[in-house]
């Protein structure tokens, strides 16, 4: 069974029990990490506050220097650790390597880059001078979906900021996690500055939320699960950062180009087999151009046939367990038990694939509002198209769930769709297919959260204002 990584090394669980990690491709169990215990957060936390005063202080250029060492360790590492990402969550070996590696790639990079001219001196404001300092010691809860860019986006944050770290990775998929901490190992970083703890969610990510050693703490998740964690952590009324659900419109308007807005609404909806918190999953079209973007949806949709991870091509790798291929195909099923219109795909596991966590790409037409797969996130590669009747009516039922994390608008007259955009309740919303930007703010509105990640406002979120007055 794996350790944790705690002041610079690795030391056994204080837990004896552990948690299978299962490869979803094969059903193989493929390692095995600390189902966890409270004494483990405790070494880590104990580690990361006896580090603070001394990384805290530790100049910019020198944080960005480590960075700088794990990313280059990283860049030479990409493929071995693609294949651990493909292997523990299921990925095409592909897309592990040019989205799952290469976006923390770009991430260390834009921090190593704003660590060269961020002010943290700060400004003067009258008689005072605006300071910005480190936190304290973060706590970071992270997902399966993305296991090493969720990660490194708050670990790069954090130690560009001069806060020490100690990150509990989904147990489901921790392979990448292990090695990042190899890495770090190897770049020198001090004793204490980032630490690794395994573990469930209810015993490690409860211990880490309401330690009161931790200063605040950033969650990506579940809506139920950030809920939790905002509520242990208020005990001790530390700052939070949660990053939660979303249930994604894309607003393609009547002057846009339709074949172009479908098939990269299909793609944005099945990346990563749409287990991606701002997958578009919800296709809003106009009520004349229903029958024609259906028929594109069901062509494009073909082009994603589920398969083996590791053969080349494959755009459509299994769920990241049974337990989630079981729980998107539910989902599909009410779709049908509400009378959405079955395109293509369903509830059955393809063709050809009897074993492993698969699940057929689904398109469903006629879906309406109050639809159970037009409210909740499912998780999947389900996309769920929807008619209005006018722009009015799109932008009711773009805003109409509970979540806000992100949005899409297509329009030939860009000035249009940037006023439709500024219509969306959602905190990213890209026009006409705009390019994924690893400096802008990312989280959202609503329950899908609050807080900011990437870019300067992720760096802000690790930074506490003071104001010194003269």
């Amino acid at each position: 069974m794996r350790s944790n990584f705690i002041d610079g090394r690795w030391v056994p669980s204080a837990s004896g029990d552990g948690v299978d990690v299962v490869n979803p491709a094969t059903g193989v169990v493929i390692d095995r990490v600390p189902a966890g215990h409270p004494a483990d957060v405790d070494a880590a936390v104990a580690a990361a506050r006896a580090a603070f005063p001394g990384w805290s202080q530790t100049a910019p250029v020198e944080r960005a220097r480590h960075l700088e060492a794990a990313r280059e360790l990283l860049a030479d590492r990409a493929g071995l650790v693609a294949a651990a990402i493909s292997a523990d969550m299921g990925a095409p070996l592909e897309f592990a390597r040019s989205v799952q590696v290469g976006a923390p790639l770009a991430v260390l990079a834009s921090y190593i880059e704003l660590l060269g001219s961020y002010d943290f001196d700060g400004e003067r404001v009258g008689n005072s001078l605006i300071v910005r300092e480190p936190a304290g010691v973060a706590g970071a809860i992270t997902p399966w979906n993305y296991p090493l860019y969720q990660i490194v986006i708050k670990v790069s944050a954090a130690l560009a900021a001069g806060c020490p770290i100690v990150l509990k990775p989904s147990e489901t998929a921790p392979l990448a996690a292990y090695e990042l901490a190899d890495i770090f190992a190897e770049t020198g970083l001090p004793a204490g500055v980032f630490n690794l703890v395994s573990g469930t969610g209810p015993v490690t990510g409860e211990a880490i939320a309401a330690h009161p050693g931790i200063d605040l703490v950033s969650f990506t998740g579940s809506l139920r699960a950030g809920r939790r964690v905002a509520e242990v952590a208020a005990a001790t009324v530390k700052r939070v950062t949660l990053e939660l659900g979303g249930k994604s419109a894309n607003v393609i308007l009547p002057d846009a180009d339709l074949a172009a807005a479908v098939k990269a609404g299909v793609a944005k909806a099945y990346i990563n087999a749409g287990q991606s918190c701002n997958a578009l999953t919800r296709m809003l079209v106009p009520e004349s151009a229903r029958d024609e973007a259906v028929a594109l949806a069901e062509k494009a949709a073909a082009r994603y046939q589920p398969g083996d991870p590791l053969a080349e091509g494959t755009r459509l790798g299994p769920l990241v367990s049974e337990a989630q291929r079981e729980r998107v195909a539910g989902y599909i099923q009410r779709g049908l038990d509400e009378g959405a219109r079955l395109v293509t795909g369903g509830p059955g596991r393809p063709d050809g694939l009897p074993h492993g966590a698969y699940v057929q790409p689904t398109v469903f037409a006629d879906v309406t509002p109050e639809m159970t797969i037009a409210r909740e996130e499912i998780f999947g590669p389900v996309l769920s198209v929807m008619a209005y009747r006018d722009e009015d009516d799109a932008v009711s039922i773009a805003n109409g769930t509970p979540y806000g994390l992100a949005a899409a608008v297509w329009s030939a007259d860009h000035d249009h769709a940037v006023a439709v955009a500024r219509r969306l309740r959602a905190g990213q919303v890209e026009i006409n297919g705009g390019a994924w930007n690893v400096v802008a703010p990312f989280g959202g509105f609503g329950q899908s959260g609050y807080g900011r990640e990437l870019g300067v406002h992720g760096l802000e979120e690790y930074l506490e204002i003071k104001s010194l007055q003269f």
